[in-house]
C-alpha cells in the first residue's frame, strides 16, 4: 500500500506486526505505549486512528486488542483481538477442515471424540499459524483480550509457549485460556480482566500446555 506514514506511525505499524508474530495477537494501547514510551495510552489511541484513516489498520471498538492489519499478507492477519467474522465463515468451503472442542471433561484428552462438537470448515490464511482445533472459550477470564465467552480460539497444538503468548492450559482437572508468563522456575497464567486473579503454577501443581493461541472466530458481533 502506497501511502505515506510518518516515523511514528511506521513504528507503531513494527510494533503491531512484530507482536502479532511473536504472540498471535496484536497489542493493546497501553503496551504500545510503554513499548514507545509515551506518557499515556491516549496518545497511543491518536497514533492507531491516523493509521487507520491511512488504511493500513482497522480498528475494532470495544477490544483492546481490536486491530487488524490491512497492509499485509493474508497470512498475517489473525487478527485475535475482536473483528467479527461474517457467518457465512463456518458455512464457507475452505481448505481445512478442524474439530471444534466445546467442554473438556476432567483429566481427559481435549480432542477426545466426546469433547468434539463439529468439525469446522477454515481458511488457514487467515491465522498466524494453521490451527489444529478451535476450542469454545467458557468466562470472562479474557475478556480485555478481546476474548469473550462462547468466542471460538484457534489453537495450535505444542507443549511449549513464549512469554506473552495467549495458551491453554492444564491445571488439575481444569482446562484454561490465559496468557503465559515465566520467570525462572515460576509460571504464572495471567487473565486479562482485572475480576480474576493470576494464577501461580508450582511444581506440586498437575501442570501442561495443551497449545497457543493463534487467532479467534468472533462468536457474537460487537456493539
Amino acid at each position: 500500500m502506497s501511502v505515506k506514514l510518518t516515523a511514528r506511525q511506521q513504528q507503531i505499524l513494527e510494533l503491531i506486526r512484530s507482536e502479532i508474530a511473536r504472540t498471535g495477537f496484536p497489542p493493546t494501547r497501553a503496551e504500545i505505549a510503554r513499548a514507545l514510551g509515551f506518557k499515556s495510552a491516549n496518545a497511543a489511541e491518536d497514533h492507531l486512528r491516523a493509521l487507520a484513516r491511512k488504511g493500513t489498520i482497522e480498528l475494532t471498538a470495544g477490544a483492546s486488542r481490536g486491530i487488524r492489519l490491512l497492509d499485509t499478507p493474508a497470512s498475517t492477519r489473525a487478527e485475535a483481538g475482536g473483528a467479527g467474522v461474517p457467518s457465512s465463515f463456518v458455512n464457507s468451503v475452505s481448505q481445512l477442515f478442524v474439530p471444534l472442542v466445546g467442554r473438556v471433561a476432567a483429566g481427559s484428552p481435549i480432542l477426545a471424540a466426546e469433547h468434539v462438537e463439529r468439525e469446522v470448515g477454515i481458511e488457514p490464511s487467515l491465522f498466524t499459524q494453521t490451527p489444529d482445533y478451535l476450542l469454545r472459550v467458557r468466562g470472562l477470564s479474557m475478556r480485555d483480550a478481546g476474548i469473550l465467552d462462547g468466542d471460538l480460539l484457534a489453537v495450535r497444538k505444542t507443549p511449549d509457549a513464549r512469554n506473552g503468548q495467549i495458551v491453554v492450559a492444564r491445571l488439575g482437572d481444569d482446562v484454561t485460556v490465559k496468557r503465559f508468563m515465566r520467570a525462572g522456575s515460576q509460571i504464572q497464567l495471567l487473565p486479562e480482566n482485572p475480576d480474576f486473579n493470576p494464577i501461580v503454577v508450582t511444581a506440586q501443581d498437575d501442570f501442561s500446555l495443551e497449545g497457543i493461541a493463534v487467532g479467534l472466530i468472533r462468536a457474537t458481533p460487537l456493539h
